[in-house]
């Protein structure tokens, strides 16, 4: 069910909202957060739309989104109720705001009558994110925000921006999108020979900000000097390298989609390393609401990547897989 309350204000949204609960009963009343997504008016709001709905079946939820309009128009309220099948788990209110109502600063006026009293506040930004999250008028009221610098026009400009201006509570779709490769790598290390790593080289695309972030991770996991260096092809990250006297373990994605895990003295181990999706991601960062130390280390070790100009060539036998 969609319900449209054109040129309208917060007051009747929620009475709106409190209605529908009264007299369908489509509304329940299982919420465990309130999710923010903040972007622009345009079709980027369905896709975020769709990956907060399936989120919501992990997490049930109350969905507010923030659809900053024109900023030269008169000042208006547009708002879209959603309900039933077409909110998933959770409960969708749409906000476009028009002339002052899409300034930046207005968008915590217009999301606290509607917040879930006694939950927890997440806040979304899919596109782009401002400079400073922690900062922002709607990243004040969270507990959690949540960036993705990969959808923004310059994304390792927007990492370098994350690293400067982390706080507690600060984290990136583009470290959620690691947890696979940290798996891997992990579990490799934890399998004998329990040797020390020597040193890591880490490759991906020249924009990719995963890589760096990997890279960061490995640097102040394992206290070594870690290579960040481009990669001859493939899209987004592709390898990495973790040097042991008694041999590399190497793990290659060319593809994007099927990786192979190389190690000494093991027959080589072809493993799902498909690129994760918005929903899978945002799923998983909505299972936790405190500060994120480990992503925190990553940004501090991005720091101290040496940085290599030579591309780094997958392997034959990888691509050959």
């Amino acid at each position: 069910m969609i319900v449209d309350l054109p040129s309208s204000t917060t007051s009747a949204v929620n009475r709106k909202i409190v209605e529908l609960r009264e007299n369908g009963g489509v509304l329940a009343l299982g919420r465990v957060l309130t999710l923010v997504i903040v972007t622009d008016d345009g079709t980027s709001i369905e896709a975020a739309i769709e990956a907060a709905n399936s989120a919501s079946r992990e997490h049930p939820c109350r969905v507010i989104v923030v659809a900053r309009g024109q900023r030269r128009a008169a000042p208006r309220l547009d708002a879209q109720i959603r309900v039933g099948g077409d909110a998933g788990a959770s409960e969708v209110v749409v906000l476009r705001g028009y002339g002052p109502l899409a300034a930046d600063d207005a968008g915590a006026a217009m999301v606290m009558p509607l917040l879930l009293p006694d939950a927890p506040v997440v806040a979304w930004w899919p596109g782009e994110a401002p400079p400073v999250p922690s900062k922002d008028a709607v990243g004040r009221l969270a507990q959690r925000r949540i960036t993705d610098a990969l959808a923004s026009r310059n994304p390792r400009g927007a990492l370098e921006q994350r690293r400067a201006n982390h706080v507690a509570g600060d984290t990136d779709l583009t470290w959620t999108r690691l947890t696979s490769w940290r798996a891997l790598l992990a579990t490799a290390l934890d399998a004998p020979p329990h040797e020390d790593v020597t040193g890591a080289v880490v490759a991906g695309e020249v924009v990719s900000p995963s890589t760096d972030l990997l890279a960061g991770w490995l640097a102040t996991s394992l206290g070594v000097k870690v290579k960040r260096s481009p990669a001859e092809s493939g899209a987004g990250l592709v390898s990495v390298r973790l040097d042991r006297s008694s041999g590399p373990i190497e793990l290659v994605r060319p593809d994007g989609k099927v990786g192979s895990l190389r190690q000494p003295d093991q027959p080589d181990r072809l493993v799902a390393l498909p690129r994760r999706e918005v929903r899978d991601c945002l799923a998983e960062e909505l299972r936790r609401l405190d500060p994120d130390e480990i992503y925190g280390a990553a940004l501090d070790g991005v720091g101290r990547l040496t940085r290599g100009r030579t591309p780094v060539q997958v392997p034959a036998a990888a691509v050959s897989h």
